[in-house]
């Protein structure tokens, strides 16, 4: 699914003088290279600040944390993603509100979002899945006129640019009140280990977010908040600056395979190739198709008997995961795309070292199964 040996390859003498140049440091915990990461993924993203942590959940979590709110409260988060967008919301005693997504970009829109408000809804956590952003302008003007809180969960569109109504460009994760990416090995910015990082255009929430993520304590032993012990090492770091720096080309060329995958096949009437957001660029850190004739299975079957691998992103909708039957405080128990997404998704191998040569050969096994 992902070849991030060739990738490293290509960069691999930079890259192995930054890691070595670490190591003769001895500065492995907030050393200069975390300072100059920050730095470049800050003028990367145009915000003011990024606060790196250990981890893309940690994030989501810290971010929560800083906005103070109470056991209780409400968040909208979409039914259709991955677990640790409503894990956390569920650790700190908050309720998720799980609602149903697009059917075409499989994002939440801010009319899916306006029809789970209630008095107790305190924010909301857009996740721009598989490289798209949500539509953001109608979600962050609802946002405002309702006094709520928007998290954007990032993870898997870094690289991605929104363009608002009035032509205004910015990067996803840089639109709400705080972003939150991780930096997993197969993201499309990943390190050689665990990573992830929150950012935000706001003083205040960045100095909060920095003091919980280091114990609470803006010096050193002096615990102003409850905290937790989350950073991004050194190393990991020194990787990601390297990295960061081929971002746009990495991008470039998923999207390159995504458009070879659209033309080899658009003729299969029971494919539904992934739709694009006419205001968002797609960066594709996963390329998903839908299988409308209920043969998802025998196809995933089918190409691993043929050497191609796939995934299924995500087989269970959050509401009927055994630890979130009873977190869902909206009482959901069946939302109609994300039950027929979970049915009829299927991800194609997608990375930036993708060749036509093998392009070929994905899409050939898939039409022979058709």
């Amino acid at each position: 699914m992902v070849d991030l040996k060739t990738q490293y390859e290509k960069i691999q003498a930079k890259l192995d003088q930054q890691v070595i140049d670490v190591i003769r440091s001895g500065a492995f915990i907030n050393g200069p290279a975390v300072k100059q990461f920050q730095q470049d993924l800050e003028t990367y993203l145009g915000v003011k600040h990024v606060i790196p942590c250990a981890n893309g959940t940690d994030a989501l979590q810290i971010a929560l944390m800083a906005l103070d709110l109470e056991p209780g409260d409400e968040v909208i988060v979409p039914a259709f993603t991955y677990v640790a967008s409503a894990e956390v919301i569920a650790l700190l005693r908050l309720k998720p509100i799980m609602v149903d997504v697009d059917p075409h970009t499989f994002n939440v829109t801010a009319a899916i979002v306006e029809a789970a408000l209630t008095p107790r809804t305190k924010a909301i956590i857009p996740v721009h899945l598989f490289g798209q952003s949500c539509d953001m302008a109608p979600i962050l003007e609802l946002a405002a006129k309702h006094n709520l809180w928007v998290v954007e969960d990032n993870a898997q569109a870094i690289g991605a640019r929104y363009t608002f109504p009035d032509g205004q460009v910015k990067s996803t994760g840089a639109l709400g009140h705080i972003g939150c990416t991780s930096f997993y090995p197969s993201k499309n910015l990943g390190a050689y280990g665990d990573g992830g990082a929150m950012y935000t255009n706001d003083d205040e929430l960045a100095a909060k977010l920095r003091m919980i993520a280091n114990h609470g304590q803006e010096r050193r032993y002096y615990h102003d908040s409850i905290g937790v012990n989350s950073r991004l090492d050194s190393i990991q770091a020194a990787i990601l600056g390297i990295k960061l720096q081929h971002l746009d080309t990495y991008c470039t060329a998923r999207q390159a395979a995504a458009h070879y995958y659209d033309q080899a096949l658009a003729g299969i009437a029971e494919l539904i190739t992934p739709a694009r957001e006419a205001s968002s660029t797609h960066v594709f850190h996963q390329y998903t198709l839908r299988v409308t004739n209920g043969r998802r299975d025998e196809l995933q079957a089918f190409l691993q008997a043929h050497g191609v691998p796939s995934m299924i992103y995500y087989p269970v909708p959050l509401y009927e995961q055994g630890a979130y039957r009873d977190q869902a405080a909206n009482g959901v128990t069946f939302l109609p795309v994300t039950d027929t997404l979970c049915k009829e998704v299927i991800s194609l191998p997608m990375h930036s070292e993708m060749d036509d040569n093998t392009l070929a050969y994905i899409c050939a096994q898939v039409k022979a199964f058709f």
